[in-house]
C-alpha cells in the first residue's frame, strides 16, 4: 500500500527553495543565520504574564459590542412599534388628508429610538464599567 502525502505516516515534501549545489559549498549548519523572530513570538526581554498579572482579581467590565448589538436591535423593535402605532392611530381627517408616506414616518421613528437606544446602551455599558474600576 502507498502512502499519500495526506496521510500521517506520508513523508512531507520540502518547502523552500531547493538548494544549489555551488552555493552550499564550505558553509555547515553552525554559518547559517538563525530566521528572524515572527511577531506573535515571545522574546527573551518579554515580561512574564503571570508576574505582571495577578490571578486572583479579575476585572468584570462589561462587553460593549453586546450592549451597543441590544441597544440597536431594542430601538429597531420600539421604533417600528411606535412608528406603526402612530401612522395607523392617526386619523387622515385631522391632517387635511391622508398620509402621503407612511413609510417615511416609520423610519424616522425608527432611526431616533435607535439612536437614543444606543445611547443609553452606551451611557449604562461606561456606567458599569466605571462602577467594576471602583470595586478595585
Amino acid at each position: 500500500m502507498s502512502t499519500t502525502a495526506d496521510e500521517p505516516g506520508a513523508p512531507r515534501p520540502q518547502t523552500g527553495r531547493p538548494e544549489d549545489p555551488q552555493a552550499g559549498r564550505g558553509t555547515g549548519p553552525e554559518t547559517t543565520p538563525d530566521p528572524a523572530p515572527e511577531a506573535g513570538t515571545p522574546t527573551a526581554d518579554a515580561a512574564e504574564v503571570s508576574s505582571v498579572v495577578d490571578p486572583t482579581t479579575v476585572r468584570r467590565a462589561p462587553r460593549y459590542r453586546a450592549f451597543f448589538w441590544l441597544g440597536g436591535i431594542l430601538g429597531v423593535v420600539l421604533g417600528a412599534a411606535i412608528g406603526l402605532y402612530l401612522v395607523t392611530s392617526t386619523d387622515p381627517a385631522d391632517l387635511g388628508g391622508p398620509l402621503q408616506k407612511p413609510g417615511v414616518y416609520v423610519t424616522v421613528m425608527i432611526l431616533a429610538t435607535t439612536l437614543v437606544t444606543e445611547l443609553l446602551a452606551g451611557l449604562v455599558a461606561i456606567l458599569l464599567d466605571r462602577r467594576s474600576l471602583r470595586r478595585r
